[in-house]
């Protein structure tokens, strides 16, 4: 018996890895495997053949090869089910390959952020969800990643919604409208080049986490590695449009961050990381894990360039912050300046041996406790100005030297001031964003929106005012609800139908001056106004209208259509597809939406700015002035 016949037969001794037809579901095979599931490991084990072929003996242990089992999962030749052999005789193949053999370049995520639910047979069992991305190999991508010609243009002020007339610009000629854009982010971030490189100063985005819990509102069960190609392809075009001193922050938790550093690393370069920064998450909450009770989530903090980098610091009064309090309130004048002593804890923050070593006027530590051996330190000049202020005080009998800390402040009113910086850890609980947008809306809207508060601790360290602000992965709006709070300008792209039903609903709002959120610790009174755009469609349309496909029936009548109106990929034999569309109705409803999916030519998925004027996709004078000027041509 050949070997995939023995492992096929093996594996569907467990109900969990069988569909309702029968047929193995090969992709939770694999998400097993990648996870080293002790369930599918022991099936695996108490079978003498597969033991020999996917394990190996090394040191007295018997070690998986994890790699070789998924490799061989993933031939062409294993588990050749109905849909397999039916793209072979349709022609989906190019060189024998399929595409997922090939040098990928760049993923497509026609439904729902990736996913479509599709292996779940009965309500009450766990979701094993079906993962619809497409990859495309480099030959195949031509004008994927073209600027897209923009639709639908509108403005949302205190007045309500009215066309766009045109955009406004600085002097340097640069949009300075707030916009949220609908579409396929990657396609989106590529649109924005043409307007933005090198303009943003800060991206922060919330992705799926792929924890492989399922969201009602937001599904992230990813692939781990097709996560990180997914993250890859955006965040390469994203750090064209950061400025140079321009800061990403990405929020995520423990299943992917260290990855996800590994791969900042690679793109921004180590050298550029700022910091993990922490967020308590959970008020004394996670119990619901398995083993730790997890409070905590992660930002992952780099920059373009830190030799240029300049971050914010927090103003700290010192009077209200025990931390930081004063314990002597004796300040001394020193021409437009002023010394305060910074030592809440009452004692000496620093000492030196005695007795002090002067070379060429500057004070040398001997060995101290607060700082290497023979390294300077002061000029004797501010040396002896601290002895007679009573900051520095030397004990000849202990041979000691004891320096409080001291800093300067311009003037008398901002005696009670410090400047330090930010924190790498916050709390900033997951209640407290719900909270946010249920004062918002009469119902729960969305799942897990990040606090207002915790994006504008964001926004403190990393922005001014009028800076650029980008969010390409939009979800409920909070980014952009924040930055325009905080007079920041704000770039968000959100490609599935809440964009409309929530986001936009949110910033006009805002717009009106709601008091949620951070509104009244920045004072907003309401104001402003946003530009709503979206991507023109293509094949998109198409994509969207097997996805809302519920028989059969129905994606027969969509593939007409297509014959029609669609662009198809080059490989594709029509007439074959036509001569085997018997088998294509044995398919699984899923297996069918994929494969219509994957006739599509996905560099049509939208119209590309330089088909605009191809009468095929219809352009309306409106669309081509907007364009003209979004574009400035």
């Amino acid at each position: 018996m050949k070997l995939y016949q023995i492992l096929e037969q093996q594996l569907k001794k467990e109900p969990n890895f069988v569909t309702d037809n029968g047929d193995l579901k090969k992709w939770v095979v694999i998400n097993k495997a990648q996870n080293f599931d002790e369930e599918l490991l022991e099936l695996l084990l108490t079978n003498d053949e597969l033991k020999t072929q996917f394990f190996k003996e090394i040191a007295g242990a018997t070690i998986f090869n994890q790699s070789l089992f998924i490799q061989f999962l993933e031939q062409k030749n294993y588990l050749n089910d109905s849909y397999t052999q039916y793209k072979n005789k349709v022609g989906l193949t190019i060189d024998d390959k399929f595409l997922k053999q090939r040098n990928e370049v760049s993923l497509v995520w026609p439904f729902k952020d990736c996913i479509l639910e599709g292996g779940q047979s009965r309500e009450e069992d766990k979701r094993e969800e079906i993962f619809f991305n497409e990859i495309l190999a480099q030959d195949e991508i031509t004008q994927l990643l073209d600027p897209k010609v923009l639709t639908n243009a509108k403005r949302f002020d205190s007045r309500g919604e009215k066309p766009l007339d045109q955009f406004n610009r600085n002097a340097d000629g640069t949009i300075t409208d707030n916009l949220v854009i609908k579409g396929n982010n990657l396609l989106a971030l590529h649109t924005l080049k043409e307007e933005f490189t090198g303009k943003v100063k800060l991206i922060y985005i919330d992705p799926p986490y792929n924890t492989g819990n399922d969201g009602f509102k937001y599904n992230d069960s990813f692939n781990h590695s097709t996560w990180l190609t997914f993250m890859k392809n955006r965040l390469i075009v994203a750090k064209q449009l950061l400025q140079d001193n321009g800061i990403i922050a990405i929020h995520c938790d423990d299943n992917e961050q260290a990855y996800l550093k590994v791969l900042m690393d690679e793109i921004f370069g180590r050298e550029n990381f700022i910091a993990n920064s922490v967020r308590i998450a959970k008020a004394g909450g996670g119990h619901d894990s398995q083993f730790l009770a997890i409070e905590y989530d992660y930002v992952l903090i780099a920059t373009k360039n830190k030799r240029n980098l300049v971050l914010n610091k927090m103003q700290i009064d010192t009077e209200k912050d025990s931390k930081y309090k004063l314990t002597d309130e004796y300040v001394a004048r020193r021409g437009k300046y002023y010394l305060r002593d910074l030592d809440y804890t009452g004692s000496y923050s620093e000492s030196l041996d005695y007795p002090i070593q002067i070379k060429k006027d500057k004070v040398l530590y001997a060995g101290g406790k607060f700082g290497k051996p023979n390294t300077w330190r002061w000029s004797k000049k501010k040396f002896d100005w601290g002895i007679e202020n009573g900051f520095i005080v030397i004990d000849e009998k202990k041979e000691k030297v004891y320096i409080k800390q001291y800093q300067f402040v311009d003037n008398e009113d901002n005696i009670r001031t410090r400047e330090v910086p930010y924190r790498a850890m916050i709390n900033s609980l997951n209640s407290e964003g719900a909270k946010d947008i249920s004062s918002l809306f009469d119902d729960k809207v969305f799942n897990f929106p990040k606090p207002e508060s915790f994006i504008k601790y964001i926004l403190d360290f990393s922005t001014q005012e009028n800076d650029i602000v980008l969010d390409y992965h939009l979800g409920s709006g909070t980014t952009a609800s924040v930055a325009h709070k905080m007079n920041r300008q704000y770039i968000g792209i959100e490609q599935m139908d809440y964009i409309e039903t929530v986001a936009v609903e949110r910033l006009k709002k805002v717009i009106d001056g709601e008091q949620g959120g951070i509104s009244k610790s920045v004072n907003w009174q309401g104001g402003g106004s946003f530009v709503y755009l979206e991507l023109k469609k293509y094949n998109q349309t198409f994509i969207e209208q097997i996805e809302e496909a519920k028989d059969s029936e129905t994606l027969l009548k969509i593939w007409e259509l297509m014959k029609e109106k669609s662009f198809l990929n080059y490989n594709v034999d029509i007439k074959k597809q036509d001569e085997h569309i018997e088998e294509f109705k044995a398919l699984e409803l899923a297996q069918q939406k994929q494969h219509l999916c994957e006739l599509l030519n996905k560099n049509q998925l939208y119209v590309n700015l330089s088909e605009m004027n191809d009468e095929r996709f219809e352009c309306s004078e409106a669309e081509k002035c907007l364009n003209q000027d979004f574009y400035k041509i």
